[in-house]
């Protein structure tokens, strides 16, 4: 396989945030699989681009074909989307949801996406069920090719679960459990990924919305 390029991504944005623990949980898992293949894994955090709500003038889908973005913001996410290609997701679960800011940053863009394979590792109270499937769908819809695989990391109690959203930080026991439950599905993610890699971004191959 030629080089590639793999961003994974913490697409999380509250101030305080156990999402950049839980990326890095993953990639201590990803990352040399991935690279056994050629495949580099570049960290990337959405909280870091300060996105609004989607502010710009023009559609999404007009970029660059019709027209440009007017805002610093957009150009940034942009180019930093585009030049890999695929991802590897990290959401959370907020309220039974995918959280606002990482919907919100996944609709800022569409041809920068269009195509390319993606993973999804999501995790919360539950383990992020409900928001893994909702991002697998938009991403879909969106002409991305999803992985099949989809890790859910569900916090082991109650004091667990004030440690990630109080304080930012994966409780032992959680840890524990990740390692003894959750290792393996987040591996065969990276396969599935290598796989979709392999395959050429053609029209052939596009998700169908």
């Amino acid at each position: 396989m030629a080089s590639k390029s793999v961003a994974l991504i913490t697409m999380s944005t509250r101030g305080t945030r156990v999402g950049p623990s839980v990326a890095e949980f993953v990639k201590n898992i990803i990352e040399q699989p991935l690279a056994s293949d050629g495949i580099t894994l570049s960290s990337v955090d959405l909280a870091k681009f300060n996105l609004p709500v989607y502010n710009e003038h023009v559609a999404p889908a007009m970029v660059p074909e019709k027209a440009s973005f007017q805002y610093e913001h957009s150009r940034a996410w942009s180019a930093e989307i585009a030049r890999h290609d695929g991802y590897v997701l990290v959401v959370p679960e907020y309220n039974y949801g995918v959280a606002g800011g990482a919907k919100n940053a996944i609709d800022y863009l569409m041809n920068e996406w269009k195509g390319k394979p993606a993973g999804v590792v999501s995790y919360g109270v539950k383990g992020g069920t409900v928001a893994s499937e909702q991002v697998k769908g938009s991403l879909s819809g969106m002409g991305l090719r999803v992985a099949e695989t989809l890790p859910n990391l569900p916090f082991a109690g109650q004091p667990d679960v004030f440690a990630a959203i109080g304080g930012g930080r994966i409780g032992e026991d959680t840890r524990k459990a990740w390692e003894a439950e959750h290792v393996e599905s987040v591996r065969k993610l990276a396969d599935d990924l290598k796989g979709l890699l392999l395959q050429p971004n053609t029209e052939a191959n596009a998700v169908k919305p």
